[in-house]
């Protein structure tokens, strides 16, 4: 065994007779009357589940899926907004041995079928909201499970929703007995979430036990928590950054989350002050969104942020840890240490359990200053992800023949050893939190019919950093037409064809499109040409 394997073994073992159900008995048998979620509604009063409750609550849930056909290995849809349902969905697959598959509820109906055809879903799990459109879209699944409310909101009869799909109430999901639990198996696949990516079409990126395990042991040792810590989750919860970053390492070190169906500036400092919030993930758009307000005595220590911001601690009283991760490193892969904090803007330092490469695009490694394409080592299944699931082409071009992962980003290290983020060197857009692959736009602008050649870039925006726009050659049938009906059927072709977050805003009529000496067009020279939307406009 050579000494690679060896290292591999090592963290698969770290791990041996643990996996997610172990974690919340864990912490149902130490301290049962602990909170483990408080959920905070916009509406309403707060409500609490201890571990104990939480962990007899996704049993049970888990034995009423198994009634209903579900078996260990399947695929489950969990298509919700933040909620209490959502927790206990999540973990319920696992206490079943089933593979969570948390899709983002502003997907339109041909995501969805395209979720469910990957996954081969035996149900899903969802909300009145969505009903209608898991119905359209997803024709194979055993059962469909909706919830009383909309995360919280009563925005009509769920009873009505439930019959008009033949549906099934959530709560009738619930068995009388708990299941038992099945033999603890760190690599058992675990969940999946949809991440985008070069290629037209979202991939699957399939997390098992020992994932979720390392990872939120990993940032709850970066984060330093302990089972008297409060984290306010206010991202989706089927993201990588709440689930992992936030309710992931609350749970591993027995602390407690606050979660609301999403972020709220109004609602921010109320339900920090009201919970004792101790720490948070923090994102641009929501500092953005609370500087004009008065900042109260909080007991806040530290934001999870996307780089350090001196000015931000200074501001808020709270220091900032840089850090980079992603749906495939599953933690954070570079990261600040609390004693440490490294100069303004570092995402940090290497994590102690990945190898990192910075390469040129010839393959030999940069010097310190030089930016270039970061590549990862880890261990698949433990400290990297399993797989693209179902998509062994993404798989075999995403590794190179020595386990390096090629993670599309551009940085830099300096001569200290502290890392920086420079650029995307695959062609993506950094949408609010949403990254988002602009060939997934271009091939709908294309399937129109009415443009012979396209290229979506992203316009900078005060808010959201970059919105989509996109330049097109129109082709036959868009000449019979002036420029304002072109981009109207454009943009209404994607408003269902894809999420709201991906659809462009602009479309900007060209006769051609700038070319790099290797024939490529030259988006740089296209975003050159777009003024950034400032605040106002």
């Amino acid at each position: 065994m050579g000494l690679q394997e060896q290292l591999d073994q090592s963290y698969v073992s770290s791990f041996d007779g643990m996996d997610i159900p172990w974690l919340l008995a864990e912490w149902a048998d130490r301290q049962p009357d602990k909170a483990a979620l408080i959920w905070c509604p916009f509406n309403g009063e707060s409500t609490t589940w201890s571990y104990a409750e939480l962990f007899d609550s996704a049993r049970c849930f888990a034995a009423g899926m198994r009634q209903r056909g579900v078996n260990s290995g399947d695929f489950v849809l969990i298509h919700m907004d933040n909620s209490p349902e959502f927790i206990i969905s999540w973990y319920a697959c696992a206490m079943l041995g089933a593979v969570a598959v948390s899709t983002n509820t502003r997907s339109v109906a041909r995501d969805m079928a395209y979720f469910e055809d990957v996954t081969a879903a035996a149900c899903c799990l969802t909300q009145p909201q969505y009903a209608g459109l898991i119905r359209e879209s997803c024709t194979q699944l055993k059962f469909i499970a909706v919830t009383e409310t909309d995360a919280g909101e009563i925005k009509g009869d769920s009873t009505e929703v439930i019959k008009s799909i033949d549906g099934i109430a959530f709560d009738e999901v619930y068995a009388d007995e708990p299941i038992d639990l099945p033999s603890a198996e760190p690599l058992r696949n675990l969940s999946v979430q949809f991440t985008s990516g070069t290629t037209s079409r979202p991939k699957a990126v399939l997390w098992t036990h020992a994932n979720a395990l390392y990872t939120g042991r990993a940032t709850a040792q970066r984060m330093r928590l302990f089972e008297d810590d409060v984290t306010l989750i206010y991202l989706p919860l089927f993201h990588t950054n709440a689930q992992a970053y936030s309710m992931l390492s609350t749970h591993w070190s027995g602390g407690t989350v606050v979660v609301q169906p999403k972020f709220s500036a109004s609602r921010y400092w109320d339900v920090v002050m009201r919970h004792k919030v101790t720490w948070g993930s923090m994102i641009p758009f929501a500092v953005k969104a609370i500087l004009d307000q008065p900042i109260p005595e909080h007991r806040m220590r530290a934001w999870l942020f996307g780089a350090r911001v001196p000015a931000i601690e200074e501001m808020f009283g709270v220091i900032t840890l840089g850090h980079y991760g992603m749906t495939e490193l599953l933690g954070l892969g570079t990261a600040a240490d609390y004693n440490h904090l490294g100069p303004e803007l570092t995402i940090g330092r290497v994590s102690p359990d990945y190898q990192v490469q910075i390469r040129r695009d010839d393959g030999t490694l940069c010097e310190p200053g030089e930016k270039g394409k970061l590549f990862v080592r880890g261990t698949r299944g433990v400290t990297v992800f399993k797989e693209y699931y179902g998509n062994p082409e993404a798989n075999a071009s995403s590794f190179d023949e020595n386990g390096w992962f090629d993670t599309g980003d551009i940085l830099r290290i300096d001569d200290q050893g502290w890392l920086y983020f420079s650029d995307r060197d695959k062609d993506m857009l950094k949408i609010g939190a949403e990254n988002v692959a602009a060939s997934e736009i271009e091939s709908v602008v294309m399937e129109t019919g009415l443009v012979s050649e396209c290229a979506v870039v992203g316009q900078k925006h005060y808010m959201l950093d970059e919105v989509p726009v996109v330049f097109v050659i129109p082709g036959p049938s868009g000449q019979q037409i002036n420029e304002a009906a072109l981009a109207q059927q454009i943009i209404a072709h994607c408003e269902v064809n894809l999420p709201d977050f991906k659809v462009v805003r602009s479309v900007h009529v060209v006769d051609s499109l700038p070319r790099s000496m290797l024939e490529k067009i030259a988006k740089n020279q296209l975003r050159e040409r777009l003024e950034p939307i400032t605040e106002g406009r």
